[in-house]
């Protein structure tokens, strides 16, 4: 062999080496499994007040209409002076809550912002402070705060921000399931982040969870609770091809009746394709003109 060729084949052995030694030494370092440290304690073992909060969700519940409130100005109301005729959103907040109370509030009134339907026509915006200190003044201030954000004509008559005495409150808050603790030690309630979608008759219909509402959902969930009688065609088709699922509450697309519809309306596709041919054979034959034999 020669010399050239002896030199090369050394260098080459010596490349080769080189990368095994690099890839042994890669795969020793990170061989050894990631050190993941263990989950630590569950939020409700950190804070235990947490345990005493949360939604139980009671669809189709009665909410109890008799019990007595005060509004923003002061003045006794009951609960059903705001059902009968349109379907309510239902909001249970605290009015001196430092954040997330007034989340869900922002967020709801964002929501129903982009709808075509109108508060005080075709539903109540109804919050009720579940913390028996706040006042009248106090829900009126709120409810100024909103109602500008909202900014449609005659809103004020559709916004209704209560307080209520202990009672009440508890009546109202267990009958959709809500629950909360308060803590002393901070002066700041425990509670969900949740609205709740009302029948006209008082009936939980749907809640939507969190603090983001998209608009399509809250807009589904008061066609549903008003039994069809506000909305449109396209608001019964979308019902029909979406469903509310209560784990997550949202609305999510409904597979099978998807299908179902595609189905219905490649039919009448047919149909209207097939009676627009016959029609327009038909017309073809009447305009000819009969024939005549050669003589």
């Amino acid at each position: 062999m020669k010399t050239s060729n002896v030199m090369s084949f050394a260098a080459f052995t010596s490349v080769v080496a080189g990368v095994l030694t690099m890839a042994s030494a890669a795969s020793a370092q990170f061989s050894a499994p990631l050190d993941v440290p263990p989950p630590g304690p569950a939020a409700s073992e950190r804070v235990p007040i947490l345990k005493d909060a949360g939604l139980d969700q009671r669809l189709n519940e009665q909410v109890p209409l008799d019990v007595m409130f005060v509004d923003d100005h002061g003045r006794d109301v009951r609960l059903g002076d705001y059902f009968g005729t349109r379907p309510v959103v239902l909001v249970l907040a605290y009015y001196g809550c430092p954040m997330l109370c007034t989340q869900v509030v922002s967020s709801a009134v964002g929501s129903l912002q982009t709808l075509s339907l109108d508060a005080g026509k075709d539903f109540e915006f109804v919050v009720v402070s579940f913390n028996p200190g706040d006042t009248p003044a106090l829900a009126r201030e709120k409810k100024a705060g909103y109602l500008p954000r909202y900014g449609r004509p005659g809103a004020d008559a559709g916004f209704h921000f209560l307080t209520g005495r202990p009672e009440a409150i508890k009546q109202l808050s267990a009958a959709i399931g809500f629950r909360y603790a308060y803590d002393p030690k901070i002066d700041q309630y425990a509670h969900p982040a949740v609205i709740t979608i009302l029948t006209p008759a008082g009936r939980v219909s749907r809640y939507l969870l969190g603090i983001d509402y998209p608009p399509r959902d809250l807009r589904l969930a008061l066609v549903e609770a008003a039994d069809g009688k506000i909305g449109n065609a396209v608001d019964a088709f979308l019902l029909y091809c979406y469903h509310y699922d209560p784990m997550s509450g949202r609305y999510g697309l409904a597979i099978l009746n998807v299908v179902r519809a595609g189905g219905l309306l490649t039919l009448v596709a047919i149909g209207l394709f097939v009676m627009t041919a016959m029609r327009r054979e038909r017309h073809g034959r009447v305009a000819m003109p009969p024939l005549t034999g050669i003589r």
